[in-house]
């Protein structure tokens, strides 16, 4: 087993909580569960990479759409503690004044934390002249 495999091995139950816990904020914010249906451990690409900060390997994880542009990711750091990401961009369900970025969750060991990336919506009034 090679270095990625152990190191994912290691990983894979913090990675399913996190993709869990991604998913469960989407939908406390009232998207569809398809909203992020491809948020799983098995759909991820992953990779070690060197720390430029602490020179530890993390192991990083990212999804891409149909494009190959990145919509999500899942990092874990030499050091214990981690972040997750997935791109939502799409206008709040429940408030028409929010539109979604992202679910982020973070933390070490146990201790999981997620949150919504959101911005206020910008009406085409509100919008500076051209």
């Amino acid at each position: 087993m090679d270095a990625l495999q152990k190191r994912l091995q290691v990983c894979q139950p913090l990675a399913e909580a996190l993709c869990r816990t991604l998913r469960d904020e989407a939908g406390r914010l009232g998207f569809e569960p398809a909203t992020l249906s491809g948020v799983d451990v098995l759909t991820a690409e992953f990779r070690l990479q060197t720390d430029p900060a602490s020179g530890g390997q993390g192991l990083l994880g990212e999804w891409f759409d149909r494009h190959r542009c990145r919509v999500g990711m899942l990092l874990f750091h030499a050091d214990g503690s981690f972040f997750a990401e997935h791109d939502i961009v799409r206008p709040h369900p429940g408030n028409p004044g929010l539109f979604v970025e992202a679910v982020e969750a973070w933390g070490r060991g146990p201790d999981i934390r997620c949150e919504a990336r959101m911005m206020p919506m910008i009406e085409e009034s509100a919008a500076p002249d051209a």
